[in-house]
């Protein structure tokens, strides 16, 4: 296959599957199976990066305008009296600290996961296992509306959940949905934070991706690498605003189904071919 044909296919699946609750990191361990170890090589895994990096930041380029406005108002006023903070102001603030979590469990278990939990099993099980609080969440009932309700303990527990999804097969947007859900907050609210809150971490591997590009010695092909952003970048947007609309009147059970359906599957062919 191509390496331009792989990029916009790579393109396609990180965009579908980093901003849907099935994950990306697995999907694009799965993929690399089937394609051979090309597909993850450093210039695919920048030019993805990069895609969904501008994707989120530009979709929500009005919400990061106003909060970093906010944040530095806010700040300069009344310093670290975040209670004092004005609604956009005190989401910033909630977003930096619900970013801690994930940042603290890759320093401390990121080389340890990539090395030793690739494995395309356990991305099976945990793709199954990770459905199942997913489900739970669509019974959990409404009683929070709109960002403004988010409390700080509310955002360090959701960023919590996320530093779960460094693990291949659980999803970042899945797993937060799901806390958010379990929080209170209704579907519209939780994929918003949601989002927002993916926005440091998917910008942290980004800039991972390049310093590895600067500091490593494999040749990377900009060619591919900069379809594979384009597709991954305009795709994910539109990812993005689909999954925003949808979850104003749909619900999880399809991304749950689907992730039991793939799981099981690539469990069953790993089962044949072991026998």
């Amino acid at each position: 296959m191509g390496d331009y044909l792989r990029a916009v296919l790579l393109g396609l699946l990180q965009a579908l599957s980093e901003f849907l609750p099935i994950s990306s990191s697995g999907h694009l361990l799965l993929a690399g199976t089937a394609l051979g170890d090309d597909a993850q090589s450093l210039t695919f895994d920048v030019g993805l990066h990069t895609g969904t990096t501008a994707a989120v930041l530009v979709y929500f380029w009005h919400d990061w305008r106003t909060i970093v406005a906010a944040v530095v108002r806010d700040g300069t006023r009344h310093g670290a009296r975040v209670r004092r903070w004005g609604p956009a102001g005190r989401l910033g603030a909630w977003i930096a600290l619900g970013t801690l979590p994930a940042v603290g469990a890759g320093l401390l278990a990121g080389e340890t996961i990539e090395a030793e939990l690739r494995q395309a099993w356990l991305v099976a099980v945990l793709l199954i296992g990770f459905a199942l609080p997913l489900a739970a969440s669509e019974r959990a009932p409404v009683r929070r509306s709109g960002l403004e309700q988010l409390s700080a303990w509310q955002a360090l527990a959701i960023g919590g959940a996320q530093a779960v999804a460094l693990l291949p097969g659980v999803s970042r947007l899945g797993i937060t949905i799901s806390a958010a859900r379990g929080l209170g907050f209704d579907h519209a609210t939780a994929a918003r934070f949601s989002f927002l809150l993916s926005a440091p971490a998917i910008v942290v591997a980004a800039t991972l991706a390049f310093a590895e590009v600067l500091l490593g010695d494999e040749v990377v092909a900009w060619g591919p690498l900069l379809l594979g952003a384009l597709v991954s970048g305009v795709a994910g947007g539109a990812v993005i605003h689909w999954l925003l609309r949808y979850v104003r009147t749909g619900m999880m059970w399809p991304f749950v189904w689907y992730r039991i359906a793939l799981g099981l599957a690539v469990l069953s062919i790993a089962a044949v071919r072991a026998a």
